[in-house]
């Protein structure tokens, strides 16, 4: 993927991956211990993988 295709897919899909952080992040409490796991695994089953790596950043940046 070339600098301006990432540039692009990542204007087309940002909107979508702060959501998805924030839908991991609402499930923290509920699961509480479990949540590490459970949250590794949806980001193992997103894809592509350029937007998994979108959401772990948004997760990164809100837990911070």
């Amino acid at each position: 993927m070339n600098d301006s295709s990432r540039a692009e897919f990542h204007r087309q899909h940002q909107a979508r991956a702060t959501a998805e952080a924030q839908r991991l992040l609402a499930e923290r409490e509920r699961l509480q211990g479990r949540w590490l796991d459970w949250v590794a695994a949806e980001l193992y089953a997103m894809t592509p993988p350029a937007f998994a790596n979108m959401v772990r950043r948004e997760l990164e940046r809100l837990s911070s």
